[in-house]
């Protein structure tokens, strides 16, 4: 008989009785973990059983296993709709142009802030630009609307200051309709997004600084050759998730703010989405286009990803 059998179950069964001890110990954290993996499952995981809807002709009259098949007639309907170019254009436009624009902003933020030296101007700076995150697109759709109302405050001020000579209806008119929505965007989240940026500045170690004021660095030389190295990887992680979400334009937003007049400029994937599947009723052709969108933005986290592994050895896996 192999000596070695009794002992490798002896050792089998002590190391399954540790770590049962350390699941007691740890019981509270392993619930709570436990309940956030079951919401998980139970809203993230089980619902993706629908997604065989967006190959088949589904009605809520019949249920999911009852609908015909159609393989990949809502893929090809929806590449050959007269509408596809306006929808893609409004979406990238938006998306690209808040990548470019909203991404680093709260990187330049964050840098600024953490060289304010008055910790009560730097707490008052920092409560007031993170308040507007609090506030839902569907309250501020409303001060928008009164802000750039015929009546409303800026059409007031720029006629004070005869910069314009008529009021401007600006959500009636499709060439406003970009930026206001990356402006009120860029406002909303500039304050909380830069916490993260924050966080990983107050992680660099001070004798980095030091050395630096020791070399006779000023504090833009700081920012730039030490502060900004030293959160390269929070930086490069954060930008492969906004590539990924290219395709998202913050359907929210839209929603409050679009309407009739300025449809040609607010037209996006995920409104085309609401509107074909929830007041058109065709729940699978929506579905087929959602699950297109959400395949072309995991080929771009997996593009994302592979660029920054290569560039800076930073990557999500």
């Amino acid at each position: 008989m192999n000596p070695l059998i009794p002992g490798n179950f002896e050792t089998g069964k002590v190391n399954r009785n540790s770590l049962w001890r350390r699941f007691v110990a740890q019981r509270h954290l392993q619930t709570m973990a436990l309940l956030g993996v079951a919401w998980m499952i139970i809203f993230n995981y089980i619902p993706m059983y629908g997604v065989i809807i967006a190959f088949k002709e589904f009605n809520i009259v019949k249920s999911i296993s009852e609908a015909p098949w159609v393989g990949l007639a809502h893929f090809k309907e929806f590449l050959q709709d007269e509408s596809l170019v306006d929808v893609i254009r409004n979406t990238l436009g938006i998306s690209l142009i808040k990548l470019f624009i909203g991404f680093p902003l709260p990187i330049i933020f964050a840098l600024f802030l953490n060289e304010v030296r008055s910790v009560r101007f730097k707490k008052w700076i920092q409560t007031i630009s993170y308040l507007p995150h609090f506030l839902s697109w569907v309250v501020l759709g409303g001060i928008l609307a009164t802000w750039l109302a015929d009546i409303g405050i800026i059409n007031n001020i720029l006629l004070a200051l005869n910069i314009i000579d008529q009021p401007i209806t600006y959500l009636a008119e499709p060439s406003y309709f970009w930026t206001i929505v990356i402006s009120s965007d860029i406002w909303k989240e500039l304050g909380w997004s830069a916490i993260i940026y924050l966080a990983a500045i107050s992680g660099v170690s001070p004798e980095m600084y030091e050395a630096a004021t020791i070399d006779g660095a000023g504090r833009f030389q700081k920012m730039w050759f030490v502060t900004l190295p030293a959160i390269k990887s929070t930086i490069s992680i954060l930008f492969i998730l906004a590539v990924s979400g290219v395709l998202s334009s913050n359907f929210d937003q839209i929603l409050v703010l679009r309407n009739s007049l300025n449809d040609s400029a607010s037209n996006v994937i995920d409104y085309y989405v609401y509107y074909t599947g929830i007041l058109s009723g065709r729940f699978s052709y929506s579905a087929a286009v959602g699950l297109l969108k959400s395949i072309i933005a995991l080929i771009l986290l997996l593009i994302a990803n592979q660029v920054s592994k290569k560039i800076n050895d930073t990557s999500l896996f």
